[in-house]
């Protein structure tokens, strides 16, 4: 039988006094717990909850009943139930043997707050940020507008959530809560519109607007006010907030885009696709709440000095790309050969320099000016720019004005001296150093050979350009027939391989010395090669021939015999064409020298003789398209041939 049951059977609330009631009741609860030798945990309702609910059901005093019954839940001897092993709020009651009857009555009182379900501490769905559809950042990429590199989609990818000491708790945060000890509970809290979070028999903790590092200390107290022994907590954050913050102002994408309250800044500006390189700031992006400006950043700042400021953004929070301010752009001789912005109307040059970084080679800035129609053009050392200003749309051009001083040439092959490096002084000639160099015997006074970076480069260039003209004549060409046109094509794919294949040829940038008027008054120029060639008496025959071999030189022999002793030709070969090349970069063309008189070239020791395909013309093709032609007219007239 229930306490509630007695009260309704033995009672009548319209003949006894209220107060008696209540009296009475009293002594039959304090009876029934004694009697029955229920012992109480500190962890048991040590502030007498369940006694005041029913208490205040009948309209007796909360604070009469208080009394009573924190001297009554005191522990004296440690509880044989275990009432620390349950997660569930709600599992540990004032007398589980009346449960029944307290239950009803406590389910009468409309005014007792109730702890709240399972499902209300359950953690809140995390809203992933996403990518937005693909963006093209080629064009950051590839900009010349200093910072634009920023904005390339490596801030967009989503990362684990890091929490700053100074972090501010907010609304819809997650905070992990451990309780240990005579009471344990570990699952995740969410931080309510109000602010709060509910701890288990503890109640409503307000967190909100709590720095993370008092996290923990705020806890601790709200605890202990309730359980104030054995019992131990561990509070920390577990995931910040989702959040939709608007982007807007002169970016490529303004839209309203998801993260969390604590990713960066840039983590949205690359979701927008970046800060517009032709319209917005890169020295004032504004976080703005309402009609106030929380914060601004100097993007160059982080790109420069790597500080960005971290700012706890919120669910509705804007961020505004302002117009962009005066700008100037850097060319030349610069580490960072970029268009800059600067806030101010006119920037010292020293400012840009800084952000430039010229290299060492700059001894030079040009300035060019444009004043409304008249564009002026200024040059200054670098030494001496201390109190010059730039205007927005200048350009700084850093330039090299270096006059040469000495040179270094490289003397190879056979001579005797102990060094084949020599430091001359700028506009020395060939003759000059030649005289410093002491030849061995086996030197080949007659084959000097020369080789130049810049020739090189020319070489390259006419080597390019042939193989282009070459290339358009081939794609180009006209074809009469289909038959031609396949034959053309199967052609001209041959020949586009053979040109892939020639523009990896590098040049050696020799310089023909033969024949020249006056050799010993060639200027030279730094990183020249001379090399003396060894007289070797070899010639080497290649080409079309059966056999491409060294042969030994013999002054009786003439080009015939060379190409007799490497087997004779080949079936390819056209014999009347051969190239003689000598080691001083000359050559000679045989069919030149034919005649009645003419002994021929002369072949000297180290050269090469070269014997050159012959080139067949297809004639077989047009023979074939012509008789079929003829064949067609002839059936259409009837005309009989014989034989």
């Amino acid at each position: 039988m229930t306490l509630l049951h007695f009260y309704r059977m033995t009672i009548s609330p319209t003949n006894i006094d209220l107060k008696l009631i209540n009296a009475l009741l009293a002594a039959l609860i304090v009876f029934f717990m004694v009697s029955s030798q229920t012992t109480f945990a500190a962890t048991a309702d040590p502030t007498g909850a369940a006694t005041m609910q029913v208490l205040g059901l009948l309209g007796g005093s909360p604070a009469t009943s208080s009394s009573t019954t924190t001297s009554v839940a005191t522990p004296t001897t440690a509880s044989p139930v275990g009432l620390g092993s349950s997660t569930t709020p709600t599992t540990n009651t004032l007398a589980p043997t009346t449960s029944s009857g307290i239950g009803q009555a406590t389910s009468l009182a409309p005014s007792v707050p109730t702890a709240p379900s399972a499902t209300a501490n359950a953690p809140a769905a995390t809203i992933s940020p996403q990518t937005p559809q693909f963006y093209d950042y080629s064009a950051n990429v590839n900009s010349q507008v200093f910072g634009a590199n920023l904005f390339t989609g490596a801030f967009t990818r989503a990362g684990a959530t890091q929490f700053n000491p100074d972090y501010a708790v907010a609304i819809g945060d997650q905070i992990q809560m451990r309780l240990w000890g005579a009471f344990e509970y570990d699952s995740p809290l969410t931080v309510d519109p109000k602010g709060n979070i509910f701890v288990p028999h503890v109640g409503p903790v307000f967190v909100l607007g709590v720095h993370n590092q008092d996290l923990q200390p705020l806890v601790d107290s709200s605890i202990r006010r309730v359980f104030r022994a054995n019992v131990y907590s561990y509070a920390s954050l577990a995931a910040a907030q989702p959040v939709r913050v608007f982007v807007g102002g002169f970016v490529n994408r303004p839209g309203l885009y998801d993260g969390t309250s604590m990713d960066s800044l840039l983590h949205y500006l690359d979701q927008a696709g970046g800060i517009d390189l032709n319209r917005g700031t890169f020295l004032n992006v504004q976080v703005k709440r309402g009609n106030l400006i929380r914060a601004t950043f100097n993007l160059y700042d982080f790109l420069l000095e790597g500080r960005m400021p971290l700012i706890q953004l919120a669910d509705g929070d804007v961020i505004f790309v302002p117009a962009i301010q005066d700008t100037v752009t850097v060319l030349g001789l610069a580490d960072n050969a970029k268009v800059f912005e600067f806030s101010d109307q006119s920037r010292g040059l020293e400012d840009i320099v800084r952000l430039a970084k010229p290299t060492s080679e700059a001894t030079h800035v040009r300035i060019t000016r444009s004043i409304g129609t008249t564009k002026d053009v200024e040059y200054y050392p670098l030494d001496k720019i201390g109190n010059i200003n730039i205007d927005d749309g200048d350009q700084i051009e850093f330039t090299s004005d270096k006059k040469p001083g000495t040179i270094s040439i490289r003397v190879e092959g056979e001579h005797l001296n102990t060094q084949q490096e020599f430091v001359v002084p700028y506009g020395t000639r060939l003759g000059t150093v030649m005289q410093q160099i002491t030849y061995s015997d086996r030197a080949d006074r007659t084959s000097l050979q020369l080789f130049r970076n810049s020739i090189i480069e020319r070489q390259k260039l006419l080597l390019d350009a042939t193989l282009k003209r070459m290339e358009s004549s081939v794609l180009t060409a006209r074809s009469g027939t289909a038959e031609e046109s396949e034959l053309r094509a199967a052609e001209a794919a041959l020949m586009l391989q053979w040109v892939d294949r020639a523009k990896s040829i590098v040049p050696t940038g020799q310089v023909v010395l033969a024949n020249g008027d006056n050799i010993k008054n060639l200027l030279l120029e730094s990183g020249d090669v001379i090399r003396i060639p060894a007289i070797d008496n070899m010639v080497l025959v290649s080409g079309e021939v059966m056999f491409p071999n060294t042969v030994a030189l013999d002054s009786h022999k003439d080009i015939e015999d060379y190409i007799q002793t490497a087997g004779g030709y080949s079936q390819d070969a056209d014999t009347s064409r051969i190239v003689i090349a000598h080691r001083d970069g000359s050559f000679e063309d045989s069919s030149l020298n034919e005649g009645i008189f003419s002994s021929g070239p002369t072949i000297r020791p180290g050269d090469e003789i070269l014997v050159l395909p012959k080139v067949e013309q297809k004639y077989r093709q047009i023979f074939k398209e012509l008789a079929t032609i003829m064949y067609q007219m002839g059936l259409g007239a009837r005309i009989l041939m014989k034989y």
